[in-house]
């Protein structure tokens, strides 16, 4: 019988390279049967899915200009500001012991020990009062996942609204025009509330919700020299920058679960090269949906086709049902 264990570490580093490879540390190590529940911030840095083209989601000149760092991270979804008025939290462990909804719980029933009322929204959003103030994303390598994502307690939204650039499509489809209108920090709703009072309290929260007591993990038990290379890795500007091809036909197109950018490099009627950039959860998808179309004949039929195949390993999947049929309509 697999002991169950629960741990938490806070770390006190602001350096996002270094703070996303502790991240990845965590996962390689995290036993069975256990859970990591990992508090950490960010100075003045904006964070990218791993499938989105950063020159279209950062203005990565002016936050460069202003000192700011630019990274990816390894799950899907969309770019995101941190600055030190915002709490990260990544819960990390094996895939038969991962439940998004009992680890939401943790997050909510901190909150509401703190008076303020929060509720899940859609698939990766929390809310209050219709204003978002957390997105979550998620990683899955096969064996191990984890699922973080913010907590807005007095962001600078200014900044936030200066760097990223979030498309029209995106925000029209929520009903609002700006980033800044759709969010809310916190502190707007409880003036007094502190970084640490949040930390204490998430703590105690995953005590209350999993029924357990929970160990603290000492920052001097992890492998620096792992950390090393995996914060080597976060911060080189090839994973950074990603993937570029020189593309001959290029889409773009926005559904309900997120945005893709279909590049293609044609020649001779054949596609040489695919990539799709997204802010869609599940990245694996996005790659694979862009590997499928490496060596295909161009024209609407047979991608379609191709992307169909797909659908026998993935199922029929709604992302790809949607893609199929915006590619019959585009009827190239």
């Amino acid at each position: 019988m697999i002991t169950r264990t629960y741990y938490y570490i806070e770390e006190e580093s602001t350096d996002p390279f270094y703070n996303l490879a502790i991240e990845q540390h965590l996962l390689d190590l995290v036993p069975k049967g256990s859970c990591i529940l990992y508090l950490w911030q960010n100075k003045h840095t904006v964070v990218i899915g791993k499938n989105q083209n950063c020159w279209k989601e950062c203005k990565m000149q002016e936050l460069a200009d202003d000192g700011g760092d630019m990274v990816r991270r390894l799950s899907g979804g969309g770019a995101v500001y941190h600055d030190l008025g915002n709490l990260n939290f990544t819960f990390v462990t094996h895939k038969e012991d991962y439940e998004v909804s009992r680890q939401l719980d943790v997050i909510l029933t901190a909150l509401h020990t703190l008076g303020i009322a929060a509720e899940k929204s859609g698939r990766n959003d929390l809310h209050v009062d219709g204003r978002k103030f957390s997105g979550n994303a998620f990683y899955d390598n096969g064996r191990r996942c984890f699922h973080h994502g913010t907590l807005m307690v007095d962001v600078d939204k200014e900044k936030l609204g200066k760097y990223l650039q979030v498309s029209p499509g995106k925000l029209s489809g929520k009903g609002v025009d700006s980033v800044q209108a759709r969010v809310v920090n916190l502190k707007e709703l409880k003036p007094d509330l502190t970084i640490a009072q949040l930390k204490n309290a998430l703590i105690q929260a995953m005590e209350i919700v999993y029924q357990c007591e929970i160990e603290e993990i000492d920052e001097f038990d992890l492998d620096e020299i792992e950390i090393a290379a995996h914060s080597l890795k976060f911060g080189s500007d090839q994973f950074r920058l990603g993937r570029r091809i020189p593309f001959t036909w290029e889409v773009e197109q926005r559904f309900d679960w997120g945005g893709i950018e279909l590049q293609c490099e044609v020649e001779s009627g054949q596609i040489k090269n695919a990539l799709i950039y997204s802010d869609a959860l599940d990245n694996g998808l996005i790659e694979a949906m862009a590997s499928a179309l490496q060596n295909c004949a161009f024209g609407s039929k047979p991608m379609t086709e191709r992307l169909q195949q797909l659908s026998q390993s993935w199922g029929m999947r709604q992302e790809l049902l949607d893609v199929c049929r915006y590619l019959q309509e585009l009827n190239v």
